[in-house]
């Protein structure tokens, strides 16, 4: 088991300017940080992998679609640039280290445009994964997808529906994303979401149900705990929160109030909770 949390508790972004967060990161307990990739022709990935290296951590790579991307747009112009930009993104993962690659990459964080999703859009993410994964496996990088809750996409919401859409995709460098604060949401019971989504499982997010500090609220730890066991799981378990005052990053989380002493409290009261339970 590895114990990973999300920069965006610190930062929007990460570059160069925050490779000083990666010595105190690894003196908490961590084995590795979870840094955004939005842009790949931006990505610091040679100072971000050597500060990585200077400090014996690990990376994940979390990301979004942004700057009109979506794979299942009804344009097929948008499509293809999404598949280029996934591509690109992949190479910049592998450059950095990273073997995994997650978030909700079908379509962007909110949009909602009022219906249910249609088989065309269905069959678009899955033409667009399938046309993907050579690159996957050329790189060793795996995407896990990241199902939300129904207010931020329509279409993708349960794990139920992460399966079937990986069963259709059906490639080993694709999987799940289960996260417990959009479980809390849309699952009726969290441990048998984790379950159902046990063959695809390649990452999981341990997050209060209001982003505070693990183990503080009333997600059903317990039981979450103990599905991971039973399904043998022992990937990464990383912390995601956002700062409390960081913008629009702020704004997209819906972070409007302090939700624990201080972001970096989330992190680092966190981690020792999850070790007590899962270490």
């Amino acid at each position: 088991m590895k114990f990973g949390v999300n920069t965006f508790i610190w930062t929007a972004n990460f570059d160069r300017s925050n490779l000083p967060l990666l010595p105190q990161i690894k003196a908490n307990g961590f084995d590795g940080v979870e840094v955004p990739l939005f842009d790949p022709a931006a990505f610091a990935a040679t100072d971000i992998r050597r500060g990585l290296e200077e400090n014996a951590l690990e990376c994940t790579i979390c990301s979004v679609l942004v700057g009109g991307l979506n794979m299942i747009s009804d344009d097929a112009s948008v499509r293809a640039k999404t598949r280029e930009h996934m591509k690109a993104a992949v190479k910049s993962a592998a450059e950095v280290g990273a073997k995994i690659i997650a978030g909700p990459l079908y379509s962007p964080v909110g949009y909602l445009p009022g219906r249910r999703r249609n088989a065309d859009e269905w069959k678009w993410a899955v033409d667009c994964y399938q046309a993907i994964g050579p690159v996957l496996t050329d790189y060793g990088v795996t995407v896990a997808i990241e199902p939300l809750n129904r207010f931020e996409t329509y279409f993708l919401n349960t794990a139920a529906d992460a399966v079937a859409l990986c069963d259709e995709i059906n490639h080993p460098n694709v999987g799940i994303l289960f996260d417990t604060f959009h479980a809390n949401i849309e699952e009726k019971d969290i441990a048998a979401g984790y379950r159902t989504v046990a063959k695809h499982l390649k990452h999981v997010h341990t997050c209060e149900n209001d982003r505070g500090i693990p183990g503080s609220g009333h997600v059903e730890w317990p039981a979450v705990f103990q599905a991971l066991r039973d399904i043998k799981y022992d990937g990464w378990l990383t912390i995601e929160s956002f700062g409390f005052a960081l913008g629009e990053l702020s704004a997209a989380a819906s972070i409007w109030r302090d939700i624990a002493p201080t972001p970096e409290s989330i992190a680092f009261e966190g981690v020792k909770f999850l070790k007590r339970n899962m270490g």
